[in-house]
């Protein structure tokens, strides 16, 4: 008996090409892929290859199994190749409200594992050697307002607590560190760091390959059907039948499985760039390639790269856009934080969907059998995609339900959604208006 899943999927003319920005132009080229061609069979086929999509092949070739990874476009094209390249610990929510939401054990498990995830991420580096510019100095949460020390506080609390390395920032600690007065306090988390996302990405689909996996690019998966036990995914010019489907598709998730896509917000976040700082400039913001991201109700996160060079990122409108004269609000808030930018020449600008869940925290369903779906890291993404993607793999490997770190969920459509284009519109408006009022008050 063969059941149909979805009549079609969306479908480009031809494969997208790889929006400019910054990492594309200080990123070797990716890994040589094709187009598929004709009917493969594997174990394991992954339908999308941004990070969590290439975390789980890696994983599962290096088991033994043999896997296929699917892309509309070519690895680590989507949000996972413009991110802002913060390694981040943790999730949205703090790791008691982990504990008390997922209950005790898998809570506690889960917010572990969550707020260690960068060490996967750097350990993957120098296992396979991958050339992203990695670097260790933390992530820095910033306050922007008195009104989010009680928060962080806790935050910090509870992290020493449960023996993470931190430390609180005072306002002149925070002055020091970023060269702003921006900031009323801040929390270090020293797990935290930076890499390029692209090179990251590409590094580890050249692993997967290397382990076994066979990538293909430009190669949509148009639809999906299970006949004998076995799925069968069709592309334009092909097709993958395998065991085991895994949808690793996150903001750009589409109408492939019923209702996935409507689970989730896609959110566009923007990233502007200038050219090498000048030495002094560079000195005086995040001198030890720490990562910064506010905790206000829009997020404004920057880093200075392994060139001097800084990226500031942010939300951004909800359509396709490049170039740094394209997001005005991102340059005109770093020249009031840095007057000394003023000359300094911004050189790209881009941006790209994630996807945000109602909960704050990512998502993973098992809908049929021999299906998994992990998406909704709510811009935790390098760290958080690449731990589910490790976790794909043990699932696939026979690892108990129970012992996962995230526990299945039924995909649950978000009301309205159609309408998000809108509400993220008002959404980022109002977010905008409370912090500038944080900002203000902040004294």
């Amino acid at each position: 008996m063969t059941r149909q899943v979805t009549g079609r999927s969306l479908q480009f003319a031809q494969q997208p090409l790889m929006p400019a920005s910054l990492y594309v132009d200080a990123t070797q080229a990716p890994p040589a892929t094709e187009r598929l061609s004709g009917e493969t069979r594997v174990d394991v086929v992954v339908i999308g290859a941004g990070i969590t999509g290439l975390s789980a092949a890696l994983h599962i070739a290096a088991s033994g199994r043999r896997v296929a990874v699917l892309d509309a476009a070519e690895p680590g094209w989507g949000a996972s190749g413009r991110n802002g390249g913060q390694v981040n610990p943790g999730l949205k929510t703090l790791p008691s409200e982990v504990e008390r939401d997922f209950g005790r054990e898998v809570g506690r498990r889960l917010a572990v594992a969550a707020w260690n995830a960068p060490d996967l991420v750097f350990a993957l580096i120098e296992r396979y050697r991958l050339a992203c510019a990695p670097a260790r100095g933390g992530t820095i949460r910033a306050a922007t307002g008195q009104a989010q020390l009680p928060g962080l506080e806790r935050l910090t609390d509870e992290c020493r607590a449960r023996g993470g390395d931190v430390a609180w920032l005072n306002a002149a600690e925070m002055a020091a560190l970023t060269g702003t007065s921006r900031y009323v306090a801040g929390m270090i988390d020293r797990r935290g760091g930076q890499i390029n996302p692209l090179a990251y990405a590409r590094g580890l689909a050249t692993a997967a390959i290397r382990e076994g996996a066979a990538i293909y690019s430009g190669s949509r998966a148009t639809g999906l059907s299970r006949s004998g036990g076995r799925w069968r995914v069709k592309t334009p010019a092909g097709a993958v039948v395998a065991g085991h489907v895994v949808l690793a598709t996150n903001g750009y998730t589409d109408s492939l499985w019923p209702k996935l896509a409507e689970s989730v917000i896609p959110l566009f976040s923007a990233i502007v760039a200038t050219e090498s700082l000048p030495k002094v400039l560079a000195q005086t913001i995040l001198a030890r390639r720490e990562v910064l991201y506010e905790l206000g109700d829009v997020t404004i996160y920057y880093r200075v790269d392994e060139a001097g060079r800084l990226l500031v990122g942010g939300r951004s409108a909800s359509r396709p856009l490049s170039g740094p004269d394209e997001f005005p609000f991102l340059r005109d808030l770093a020249l009031r934080m840095w007057p000394d930018l003023v000359g300094v020449e911004w050189t790209h600008g881009w941006n790209g969907r994630l996807a945000m869940t109602r909960d704050h925290y990512p998502h993973w369903h098992e809908p049929a059998p021999g299906v998994t779906a992990a998406l909704g890291y709510n811009g935790r993404g390098v760290a958080m995609a690449t731990l589910l993607g490790r976790e794909i793999a043990r699932r696939i490997g026979g690892t108990p339900a129970h012992d996962m770190l995230l526990p299945a969920r039924p995909i649950s459509p978000i009301p309205l959604h159609r309408f998000w284009p809108a509400g993220v519109a008002a959404r980022v408006a109002f977010g905008r208006w409370k912090d500038s009022r944080a900002e203000r008050g902040r004294a």
